[in-house]
């Protein structure tokens, strides 16, 4: 299902132009994954299960730099945009999405069967173990920031692949999880055509107040820091990581990870 390496870089170029973001902000919605407070602020709903990510931000200090020019675009928005229409995440959770593996409702029904996570723990090990006898290159893996990305729900920075090398690895590795056999007796399927990004907060309130034109040129002029002082991150570890709500991604000591090449 993911494109080649030429094809996901013309993809997503089109992603951060002007144009595109005045016709995705006619259709973005409140994210069902934050809910109301009585005192105007929104906390996260339940929303648990599994996914290959890098360490978060919180826990790695290689891509120092990267995260903080993150942080410092997310609270440009929550000032740039009207009260409520957007609710942030935590920056310590800022994370590179590698694998979509199962969420929600899928998920509950998955884990009646009690032998299910230590079963998918140690699925995803065996595939780790695979992808570094025989899928990692001689090369770092490097990924830019092309600028903001507009989606239904969310609100993130979109990836691309410093060079091809860098691309491959991850198409790799995503294929060799989506294509386990024993994986899928799981239920753990490729839903989502590859769009790299990091999510930076989700929609709340939209209401009627929300100025979608202003809000497009807004995004347009903070992709302007990316011009003038590129951003990469490098991935260096690949990480099975469980989470409740889409706050905190956590794992334990024993659980699956993976080293690539040195920076």
């Amino acid at each position: 299902m993911d494109d080649t390496y030429q094809a996901y870089v013309n993809r997503v170029a089109r992603l951060t132009l002007l144009d595109t973001y005045k016709s995705q902000v006619e259709h973005i919605q409140e994210s069902p994954k934050f809910r109301p407070e009585p005192d105007g602020g929104r906390s996260p709903v339940a929303f648990p299960g599994y996914t290959v990510i890098t360490p978060p931000s919180g826990e790695e200090s290689e891509n120092a730099a990267f995260y903080a020019s993150l942080d410092e675009c997310q609270e440009a928005l929550q000032v740039g945009l009207e009260t409520g229409a957007f609710v942030p995440v935590p920056k310590e959770s800022f994370h590179f999405t590698l694998a979509d593996l199962i969420w929600d409702s899928a998920y509950l029904d998955a884990i009646k069967n009690p032998e299910f996570e230590g079963q998918l723990r140690s699925r995803i090990g065996e595939c780790f173990a695979d992808c570094k006898s025989t899928l990692i290159g001689d090369f770092p893996i490097r990924w830019m920031v092309l600028g903001l990305m507009v989606r239904t729900r969310a609100l993130g920075v979109c990836l691309a692949p410093k060079d091809e090398s860098s691309y491959k690895q991850i198409w790799e590795l995503r294929r060799s999880i989506y294509q386990n056999s024993d994986l899928m007796a799981l239920g753990i399927e490729q839903q989502y055509h590859f769009t790299a990004h990091i999510t930076l907060g989700y929609f709340g309130d939209l209401g009627s107040g929300l100025d979608r034109d202003r809000f497009s040129t807004l995004l347009s002029q903070l992709n302007d820091r990316w011009l003038d002082a590129p951003q990469e991150i490098w991935i260096h570890r690949a990480e099975l990581r469980k989470f409740d709500d889409m706050t905190r991604y956590y794992r334990e000591s024993d659980w699956p990870s993976l080293e690539f090449i040195g920076g």
